[in-house]
C-alpha cells in the first residue's frame, strides 16, 4: 500500500498564550490516501477550519505529526509551509477572484506562483481547463459579469490548473443554490478523479455527501467519527 498523501497523528492545536492559551484540536489521528475525496462535517467552531489551514500549509502544526507528501510541518518554518503549500490547489466558500482581472487571467493565476511555465504554456493551459469547466465562452468576462456559480466554476479552475496533489476546499457550496451547488462538486469530483488528486473538503451542506469516498465528523475539536460512505449506505438500507 503506497504512503498516504495526509498523515495525520496525536495532533494538537492552541490558540493564544499564557492564561488566554485555548486548546481547539485535540488528539487527531487521519490519514487520507491519494485520489481519495474526504469530506469534513461538524458544527461551527468544531475545528473543521484549523485542521484545513494546518494541512493546507498555512500555519504550522504545533504538537503531533502532520505529514504532508511524507513532509512534516509539525514545527516548519514558513520557508517550508511555502513549499508544502505549492502542492496545494484552494477552493473557498468566497471564491476571492480578482475583479480586475479576466477569468482567464485569474485562472492564469494558479500557475504563476509555481513558475515553471512559459507565458504561452500559461495561457494554453489556463484555457483548456476553463472549457473542461464549461467557461470557454466567458475566458474574457470579468468577475462581476458572471453568476455565482460561474464564479466558483473559476475557482476551482484556478485550483486545479496547476495539477495539485491535494485540493483543499472550505464550504464551496454555501453560498449557492442546490443545483448549482451540486454542479460544483460534481466538476470538482471528475476533474480531481481525472488528475488523481486527493480532496479534503469542509461542508455543512448535506446534499453532497454522497461524492464522498469517505465522510469524517469533527466534534468540539475531536475527531468523532470516520466511516466510508458504503458504511453509511449500507447502514441506511
Amino acid at each position: 500500500m503506497n504512503d498516504p498523501v495526509i498523515s495525520i497523528h496525536n495532533l494538537n492545536h492552541y490558540f493564544g498564550h499564557g492564561r488566554l492559551r485555548k486548546q481547539v484540536l485535540f488528539n487527531i489521528h487521519l490519514e487520507i490516501a491519494a485520489g481519495e475525496i474526504v469530506l469534513m462535517t461538524g458544527p461551527s467552531g468544531s475545528g473543521k477550519t484549523t485542521l484545513l489551514t494546518l494541512v493546507g500549509g498555512l500555519r504550522a502544526a504545533q504538537t503531533g505529526s502532520l505529514k504532508i507528501l511524507g513532509q512534516e510541518l509539525t514545527g516548519a518554518n514558513e520557508k517550508q509551509l511555502v513549499q508544502a503549500r505549492r502542492h496545494n490547489g484552494y477552493i473557498f466558500q468566497a471564491h476571492n477572484l480578482h475583479r480586475s482581472l479576466t477569468t482567464l487571467q485569474n485562472v492564469k493565476m494558479g500557475l504563476e506562483v509555481t513558475g515553471q511555465r512559459s507565458p504561452s504554456e500559461m495561457i494554453q493551459q489556463a484555457t483548456h481547463i476553463l472549457q473542461q469547466v464549461g467557461l470557454a465562452d466567458h475566458i474574457h468576462y470579468y468577475p462581476d459579469d458572471l453568476s455565482g456559480g460561474q464564479k466558483q466554476r473559476v475557482a476551482i479552475a484556478r485550483a486545479l490548473v496547476s495539477h495539485p496533489a491535494i485540493v483543499l476546499a472550505d464550504e464551496p457550496t454555501a453560498a449557492l443554490d442546490s443545483k448549482s451547488g451540486r454542479d460544483v462538486v460534481h466538476l470538482m469530483q471528475t476533474l480531481a478523479k481525472e488528475q488523481g488528486c486527493t480532496i479534503l473538503l469542509v461542508t455543512h451542506d448535506n446534499r453532497i455527501l454522497d461524492v464522498a469516498d469517505r465522510i469524517i465528523h469533527m466534534e468540539d475539536g475531536h475527531l468523532e467519527t470516520n466511516t466510508l460512505l458504503s458504511q453509511t449506505s449500507l447502514q441506511a438500507a
